[in-house]
C-alpha cells in the first residue's frame, strides 16, 4: 500500500513573474490531496475520483503522441519513462482532495505532483529528490504541452513550507518569517488560467523585448525602479501597463524576500506590499474581477494587512494576511461580501 498526500500552493508575492524568469514567494497551505494505491492484478492503472464521480485506466506505458490536451497524468508516464522509469506493476489508485478545483490553489499541480511521487514509490531501485519531483512535474504540466505557465507551483508543491524560488536556476532558500494568520476565500468565480496567463506573459515579454531591442544593455534580472522611467519610451502605449508590472512586481518581491528573511520581521509592512503587489495585479496585469476587488476591499476594512488575489487570476482564491485576533472578522467579512466561503489556513512544513 501507497500512502501520500500533498498540499495547495499560495504565492505570496511575485505573481506573473515566473515565466519572466524572474524570482517569487510561494508557500504551501494545510489543504491537501490524498493518494492510496494498492497492486493489482491488472496491467494497468486504474484510478478511482471520488471527487469527480469518475473511474479511470491508464496503460502502464503510453506514447507521447497518444497523450490528448491536458491529459497531465499521461504526460507524466511519457517523462518519467524519458528519465528512464519502466512501470511494470499494475495499480488501483484513489484520489481525492481538499483543494478547491479551479479556484488558483493549485489543484491540478497537487495532482501531477502526487502522481509523480506516487510513480517513484512503485519503484524499487530509483529515488528523487523533492526538486526533482518539481521539475519532473513541470515539464509534465507545462513544458509538455507548451503552456505558458511557470515552474513556481510544481517545485512549491514539491518541497514544501515558505520558499524563495530562483525561477531561472529553480534553487530554493527557505523563509521563516511570521506571516501572521492567514485566511483564504473562495469567490465562487471560476478563474481563466490559460487566457490570463497567456496575455500576461505575451504583453509582458513584448515589452521586454521592445526595451531590449533599442536597449540591448538591459537585463531585467538587474533592473531597479529606475530602469522603468528610463526605458519606458521603448514601450508602446498599449504595453506600458505590463511593463510597469514586470519592473515594480519583481522589485516587490525583492523587498518582501529581504523583510521575510530577518527575525523582527512585522505584518503590516509585509501586508503593504502585498496591497501594493495587488494593485499592480488588477491595474496593470487586469486579472482580477471587481467583485474580487470589492471583497478584498471588505477584508481590508475588517482589518486585513495584506490582501490579494491568488494564481492567474479571473476569478478563483483570495488571500488576507492578518494580524492575530482578526482573523474572525476578515472571514465574516469576505462572506458578507459575496464569498462562497472564506476560512483560517496553516503553512505547512517539509515535516508534515
Amino acid at each position: 500500500m501507497i500512502r501520500l498526500r500533498v498540499p495547495a500552493r499560495i504565492c505570496f508575492y511575485g505573481d506573473h513573474q515566473d515565466y519572466l524568469g524572474l524570482p517569487v514567494i510561494a508557500g504551501t497551505i494545510n489543504r491537501y490531496l490524498n493518494l492510496e494505491a494498492q497492486p493489482q492484478d491488472l496491467a494497468e492503472f486504474t484510478l478511482d475520483l471520488p471527487d469527480l464521480g469518475k473511474e479511470r485506466s491508464l496503460p502502464l506505458e503510453i506514447d507521447a503522441d497518444a497523450v490528448g490536451a491536458g491529459d497531465f497524468l499521461s504526460a507524466a508516464l511519457v517523462v518519467l519513462r524519458q528519465k528512464g522509469f519502466r512501470f511494470l506493476q499494475g495499480y488501483r489508485v484513489g484520489i481525492s482532495s481538499a483543494i478547491p478545483l479551479n479556484a488558483g490553489l493549485s489543484s491540478s499541480s497537487a495532482l501531477v505532483v502526487a502522481w509523480i511521487r506516487f510513480l517513484v514509490a512503485t519503484q524499487d531501485e530509483r529515488q528523487a529528490t523533492d526538486k526533482d519531483i518539481g521539475q519532473w512535474a513541470y515539464e509534465a504540466e507545462v513544458l509538455f504541452f507548451n503552456s505558458p505557465g511557470g515552474l513556481m507551483d510544481q517545485y512549491t508543491i514539491a518541497q514544501q513550507g515558505l520558499l524563495y524560488i530562483n525561477t531561472t536556476t529553480g534553487e530554493t532558500r527557505r523563509l521563516k518569517a511570521d506571516l501572521g494568520t492567514l485566511v483564504v476565500a473562495e469567490s465562487g468565480l471560476p478563474k481563466q488560467t490559460s487566457e490570463v496567463l497567456r496575455n500576461a506573459r505575451f504583453f509582458q515579454e513584448k515589452a521586454i523585448a521592445q526595451v531590449q531591442g533599442q536597449f540591448p544593455e538591459f537585463r531585467l534580472l538587474q533592473a531597479t525602479a529606475h530602469e522603468h522611467a528610463r526605458f519606458s519610451a521603448a514601450v508602446e502605449k498599449d504595453l506600458q501597463d505590463h511593463w510597469y508590472a514586470a519592473i515594480y512586481n519583481y522589485q516587490i518581491t525583492k523587498e518582501a524576500a529581504d523583510r521575510l528573511s530577518r527575525t523582527d520581521t512585522e505584518i503590516n509592512p509585509l501586508g503593504a506590499l502585498m496591497n501594493a503587489h495587488q494593485l499592480i495585479l488588477e491595474n496593470s496585469i487586469k486579472n482580477t474581477p471587481l467583485p474580487m476587488q470589492k471583497m478584498m476591499q471588505a477584508a481590508r476594512e475588517a482589518g486585513a494587512s495584506g490582501t490579494k488575489i491568488i494564481g492567474s487570476g479571473g476569478g478563483g482564491c483570495m488571500l488576507a494576511m492578518t494580524e492575530e485576533g482578526k482573523a474572525t472578522s476578515v472571514v465574516k467579512a469576505f462572506l458578507e461580501a459575496g464569498a462562497k466561503a472564506a476560512y483560517t489556513v496553516e503553512l505547512t512544513t517539509t515535516e508534515e
